[in-house]
């Protein structure tokens, strides 16, 4: 008689199917019990850290830092303590910070602080405000200048055509010089994570550089600076000729004529041609536009005018006034005015980049900034601007 097993006996599939099932549940429920321990151990962890957050906050400022773009932190971290790593491998977006390192190594400075710069120069009394100002990436800027004009003629149906004048294509090149600033911080003050160091380090370039230029513009002899305005020669006006610059005299050695004072104003408006007028300003220091603002004409009126809104300049015979410190004070033969329409007349070139070395090993226990940017200056178009001589002629 044949022996009939049941289904579930040693051997069967059903017992394996049951054998492994068991096998799984049991692995299964030991892999809970491994992460239920994990993440016990991981809020332990969290809860540690936001009572030491809580307990031990950082200043506003510094969270501010934090939490802001990646370049800006990266900067922060370089100014403080030299990170340089953060910078070489930064990339916002897919684009890669502007990190190239010269010879002397030092890093360009990121958009935000470098425009942060600009506008306080932009807004320093200086020829800036008024002139042609250009970006470049070379290390000069050409203008090509047509100082004379096209000769033309009548003609008949007769009389031969005569040759007429070719005009005369002049080029002005505008060299980049550097200027420098090399402001300094104690290593104390930088690990201070309440010390804006952007902002503290961006006031004092700007302040360096804007009366550097300030004064390079007006004075600089156009050796390593850019030509000022009053290093060319000077003409009597009604001899003037182009490379020149044209001036009015008042008559008097070292002032004003005593009798009609206001009169050598007039002459140097309309010194000055009608197409540069309308766009002309008047260029002086304060202690001469102390002395101008209490002219009045032939009817007692006033030729100066405040400006009638904040930050609108003062006017004079209804043109606008630059109060630029560097101008020469009056004296015998000084030519302290400047009449004309800079935004023709004179051209300021310089480069976008800021360059900026962290040294904290020459003047320990500071750290020196030294902050480079290459600009350039020179009178474009002679005709666009007049000067008044304190002088009898």
């Amino acid at each position: 008689m044949t022996e009939t097993r049941s289904a579930g006996a040693d051997g069967s599939p059903m017992a394996e199917i049951k054998t492994a099932i068991g096998g799984f549940l049991s692995e299964f429920n030991q892999f809970q019990d491994d992460m239920n321990v994990k993440l016990q151990k991981q809020e332990e962890r969290i809860a540690m850290l936001n009572t030491k957050t809580t307990s031990f906050a950082r200043p506003a400022l510094s969270a501010d830092i934090d939490t802001g773009a990646p370049h800006k932190k990266a900067l922060q971290s370089y100014l403080r303590c030299g990170d340089d790593d953060a910078l070489r491998g930064l990339e916002l977006e897919g684009k890669a910070l502007n990190t190239s390192v010269n010879a002397e190594g030092g890093y360009l400075v990121d958009p935000q602080t470098s425009e942060m710069i600009q506008s306080v120069l932009r807004s320093s009394a200086s020829l800036r405000s008024v002139a042609n100002v250009v970006t470049v990436e070379a290390s000069s800027f050409d203008v090509l200048i047509d100082s004379t004009d096209t000769g033309a003629g009548w003609a008949d149906e007769v009389t031969p055509t005569a040759d007429t004048d070719t005009p005369q294509i002049e080029r002005i090149s505008i060299a980049l010089h550097e200027l420098s600033a090399l402001p300094k911080a104690s290593q104390r003050l930088l690990d201070d994570s309440a010390f804006d160091i952007e902002g503290w380090l961006a006031g004092r370039i700007a302040d360096k550089f804007s009366r550097a230029e300030a004064s390079a513009f007006i004075g600089g002899t156009g050796a390593g600076q850019p030509t000022g305005l009053l290093s060319h020669p000077t003409v009597d006006n009604g001899s003037w000729s182009w490379g020149n610059l044209g001036y009015v005299a008042t008559g008097t050695a070292g002032d004003f004529d005593s009798t009609n004072a206001s009169d050598a104003i007039v002459d140097l408006v309309y010194a000055l041609g009608a197409r540069y007028r309308a766009n002309a300003t008047f260029v002086m220091n304060s202690k001469t536009a102390g002395a101008v603002r209490k002219m009045k004409d032939a009817d007692g009126r006033f030729l100066w005018s405040d400006g009638l809104a904040a930050g609108e300049p003062a006017r004079l015979m209804g043109y606008p006034v630059l109060i630029a410190e560097d101008m020469p004070d009056i004296a015998e033969d000084a030519m302290a005015i400047a009449f004309g329409d800079f935004g023709s007349g004179y051209t300021i070139a310089e480069r976008p980049d800021l360059r900026v070395l962290r040294d904290p090993f020459s003047a320990k226990p500071h750290v020196l900034f030294y902050a480079t940017k290459r600009v350039g200056g020179d009178v474009t178009d002679f005709a666009a601007i007049k000067m008044m001589k304190f002088g009898t002629s």
